[in-house]
């Protein structure tokens, strides 16, 4: 995967995945823009070639934010009994950001973790 052999303290992978720092020196940033990974980070230079979280943020997204929309989804329909277009309106907004949001941070954590665990893609030894 990557050789690491820069001295840097230890990052708290979760505190800099939520911050989205650079896993390695908590320094640069992660991400060039909303969610696109920057090629490397500018504080020490480590490459970001390995980050690749793949589908698992999306899958954490679905069922944390598929639990808290449709939460309030329901909370809203049995306390106000709103039309399906006041539905479309409050919730659709809600559900957007809460995505969005979460998105990035669990992208941002899952590619912490990969880092601090040495984390690639599994390979078959032929001997």
């Amino acid at each position: 995967m990557h050789e690491d052999n820069a001295r840097f303290p230890s990052q708290d992978p979760i505190r800099a995945g939520l911050k989205g720092a650079c896993p390695r020196c908590g320094q640069g940033k992660l991400f060039d823009g909303l969610l696109k990974v920057r090629p490397k980070c500018s504080a020490c230079g480590l490459d970001y070639g390995f980050a690749d979280s793949g589908d698992g943020p999306a899958v954490f997204v679905m069922l944390i934010a598929g639990f808290l929309v449709v939460g309030f989804a329901l909370w809203f329909e049995f306390t106000f009994h709103p039309t399906i277009l006041l539905h479309l309106l409050i919730t659709l907004p809600i559900a957007v950001v809460v995505c969005l949001g979460t998105l990035r941070l669990l992208k941002g954590v899952l590619i912490a973790l990969q880092y601090r665990h040495n984390a690639s893609e599994g390979r078959i030894d032929r001997d």
